[in-house]
């Protein structure tokens, strides 16, 4: 995972957000030069509509499993502080299943490079910075947390076949009127079992509201605001066929710039009781 250890570390803010305490507004985050490569992709991402629809909301805690690239840790981060808080949780880089070296390498030093990325693009003393491997969130974090924001991010821990660990340990996370948000890339519902493949990044819709279910959460309400009808998800390179990735490079890109990024389910759950 980069974990926006790139160029765009350059692009966001140079104070400290600290120094500022009046509530952010979205639209001026959206439009902050900060994401100014990230923008491009609001057209398939919806990040206002996303974030209204999961009800989050300026000094509300927020913890985004597996934040990847930061694309959402740029909206999140500037929108929540300095009010609210921003929880960084990865996956345990204990429960192997690794691609190759390269990935288990970032695993293990993930919680140190993102608290250091984090202190030195947001001004702020990285040992404020809350990151953790999953299995090792603090006791007084848990409980604490408005939302879990998972997005794009489901398929490998069931890959890994430690999804469901994973959602119980999220549970203990939320205040008890705490919600779990969900973007995931969608598999046609009538898919058979057997042409599912979470190593291909797409779930049935059905699957992951059972796994929540099972996990001990309920299904509020359920969005397609980030629906792609042009997808028809049954690439045998899996959704990194299509952008961002674009896996095959110049063969067919044009046809899979047509499509646009992955068809989407969005859906937001609450602790069942």
């Amino acid at each position: 995972m980069r974990l926006f250890l790139t160029a765009a570390v350059a692009a966001m803010v140079a104070t400290p957000l600290a120094a500022d305490n009046h509530a952010p507004d979205l639209d001026d985050v959206l439009a902050h030069e900060r994401r100014a490569d990230d923008r491009a992709r609001d057209q398939y991402r919806h990040p206002a509509e996303t974030l209204e629809f999961f009800r989050v909301e300026p000094g509300m805690t927020v913890a985004e499993f597996a934040p990847g690239g930061g694309w959402y840790t740029r909206v999140l981060a500037p929108y929540l502080l300095p009010a609210g808080k921003y929880v960084a949780i990865n996956r345990d880089s204990d429960d192997g299943g690794f691609s190759n070296r390269a990935a288990q390498a970032r695993a293990l030093s993930w919680t140190e490079d993102f608290k250091s990325a984090f202190a030195e693009a947001y001004g702020v003393d990285a040992a404020g910075v809350h990151a953790y491997e999953i299995d090792e969130v603090p006791d007084e974090v848990k409980g604490t947390v408005d939302r879990v924001m998972i997005v794009r991010a489901m398929h490998g821990p069931w890959n890994g076949e430690v999804l469901r660990e994973y959602l119980v340990d999220m549970r203990a996370l939320l205040k008890d009127d705490g919600m779990v948000g969900i973007v995931q890339h969608r598999a046609p519902a009538d898919a058979s079992w057997s042409d599912v493949n979470p190593a291909g990044g797409y779930m049935r819709q059905a699957d992951v509201i059972k796994i929540m279910e099972l996990s001990g959460y309920e299904l509020v309400e359920s969005s397609e605001i980030n629906a792609n009808p042009k997808d028809p998800a049954n690439w045998e390179g899996g959704v990194w066929t299509l952008p961002p990735v674009l896996r095959y490079g110049d063969q067919d890109r044009d046809r899979y710039l047509a499509i646009g990024e992955s068809d989407r389910m969005t859906l937001l759950f609450k602790k069942a009781h």
